[in-house]
């Protein structure tokens, strides 16, 4: 809207020598005590146009003549703006300076303004040029529009001077793309220095530079995704030292051993240990004593150690039901057919008898207890089938025996 607006007496001064015709021009009032001119174009003969001032007015055939008026002021500073306000009243469906007229004709503009010593500043700057339209009345047939035109004041010498604004043509366009030019009318402005009211002025240091600001969007996108990556290379860092100073949880223990394979061992190396020669029958005895006691504990679910003989039977019969058998063998932890519990019962007495009465037991009798201990922990062992091991998790449950003798479990029935 800026570039616009400037554009409407750009192209318009440039429309005056495009669109020559001939036409009149009536000046209708100067205020000069308000400080600004006053002018008013009015309407002659349609298709008439004429000459203001060195500005051409063009009219087509058969249109009427837009009405313009301006103000100016009739005092400035040099190098200060001074507005120009125009007013155009014109038909209904005509525009001031429409699309499509040669933006490249406001060279001549330019130049001409710059020779009465008078510049269009910068449209991007802070005194950019204004056009707009008054919303239109149905009860009127015309439609008005405004616009303020900063001109710079630029005189050539300093101090007082008296400066004269030609003419200005304005270009409106019709509905039919027929174009009107129609001319301001001249104003002249007393332009005084900015420092004529300065007893002994002197020269004033430039204004602070104002900073420049700028959206970096590269810097952005780069600290944006620079930042994200540092958080997940954190993340992904912090947890892969987490993984690896985490202490290792400890190796599980071996499996214990099955009870009947310890008491197995501790049997035979009461076997080869030489207690007999060395005439130490006692400890002997109690060793294979021990070893089978520990075993029926272990085997069945009670201390077998820390138990009496009674209570060690009353256990078996309670856990292991005297060894009653079963009609099938397809339980390989059941317990195996073993003797009856009346044999346990007399080695226990037999055990008894050596530890508590100091009865002096024979070779024979070490050598009967060792046998028969060994049966009974081979006759209690988990039932397996021909080729399988015995099981190294045996159930400590009531467990049954079957119909068929495990192949070393000494044959007891």
């Amino acid at each position: 809207m800026r570039r616009i607006a400037a554009a409407v007496v750009i192209m318009g001064i440039a429309g005056a020598w495009i669109f020559p015709a001939i036409a009149n021009a009536q000046v209708t009032g100067v205020d000069a005590g308000t400080g600004t001119g006053t002018a008013t174009a009015t309407a002659t003969d349609a298709g008439v146009g004429g000459d203001v001032g060195g500005c051409v007015e063009s009219i087509p055939k058969g249109a009427q003549k837009p009405i313009i008026s301006e103000n100016f002021p009739l005092r400035g500073t040099s190098g200060w703006a001074a507005t120009l306000s125009i007013t155009v009243r014109h038909g209904r469906g005509e525009r001031v300076l429409p699309a499509g007229l040669d933006l490249g004709s406001a060279v001549e503009a330019h130049k001409y303004l710059k020779k009465a010593g008078f510049a269009i500043p910068d449209q991007d700057g802070g005194a950019a040029a204004h056009l707009w339209t008054e919303p239109e009345d149905k009860e009127k047939s015309y439609s008005v529009t405004h616009l303020e035109l900063p001109l710079v004041v630029l005189p050539e010498k300093p101090g007082r001077n008296m400066m004269e604004l030609p003419p200005l043509p304005v270009a409106v366009a019709r509905a039919n793309g027929e174009v009107a030019t129609v001319c301001t009318h001249s104003h002249t402005i007393g332009v005084e220095d900015p420092t004529a009211n300065t007893p002994q002025a002197e020269p004033k240091k430039n204004p602070a530079p104002r900073p420049q600001r700028e959206e970096w969007t590269a810097l952005k996108k780069a600290l944006l995704w620079g930042g994200l990556g540092l958080v997940v290379g954190a993340l992904l860092a912090y947890f892969g030292y987490r993984q690896l100073t985490k202490p290792k949880p400890p190796e599980p223990p071996p499996p214990p051993r099955p009870p009947w394979d310890v008491a197995l061992e501790k049997l035979d190396e009461v076997r080869h240990a030489g207690l007999l020669d060395a005439h130490r029958d006692a400890e002997y005895f109690d060793r294979v004593s021990d070893a089978v006691r520990g075993y029926l504990g272990a085997r069945f679910g009670f201390d077998g150690l820390e138990s009496t003989s009674d209570e060690i039977l009353a256990a078996l019969r309670k856990q292991a039901g005297g060894f009653v058998r079963l009609d099938t063998a397809s339980d390989l932890n059941a317990p195996a057919p073993g003797i009856p519990i009346d044999e346990v019962r007399h080695f226990l007495a037999e055990c008894d008898l050596v530890k508590f009465a100091n009865l002096k037991p024979s070779p024979d009798q070490c050598a009967t207890a060792l046998t028969l201990g060994e049966h009974i922990v081979r006759s209690t062992m988990p039932f397996s089938l021909p080729g399988a091991r015995p099981s190294a998790s045996a159930s400590a449950s009531t467990s049954t025996s079957t119909n068929e003798n495990p192949p070393d479990a000494g044959g007891a029935q």
